[in-house]
C-alpha cells in the first residue's frame, strides 16, 4: 500500500537521507522524500501499520504530522 507522510523537522538533504533510511528499515520501497513539501511517499507491505511508521520516524528524531 502506498502512503504519504507529512513530517516536521527536516531541514536539509541529510534529513531526507535519514528519513529514507528509516523507512527502508521497516520495509519501505519506492521511497520519495521531498524537503520542500516536507513529505515522504513510500510503498509498504500490509503488515506495516501507521503506528510502526510513526514510531520509526520519531525514533530518528522527526515528528510525523499525518499519514494519508
Amino acid at each position: 500500500m502506498k502512503k504519504t507522510m507529512f513530517i516536521e523537522g527536516m531541514s536539509c538533504m541529510h534529513c531526507v537521507e535519514h528519513i529514507k533510511e528509516a523507512l527502508k528499515e521497516i520495509g519501505g520501497n519506492n521511497i520519495d522524500v521531498s524537503l520542500s513539501s516536507k513529505t515522504a511517499k513510500a510503498e509498504f507491505n500490509e503488515d506495516v501499520t501507521d503506528n510502526k511508521i510513526k514510531q520509526i520516524i520519531e525514533d530518528y528524531g522527526y515528528k510525523l504530522i499525518n499519514i494519508e
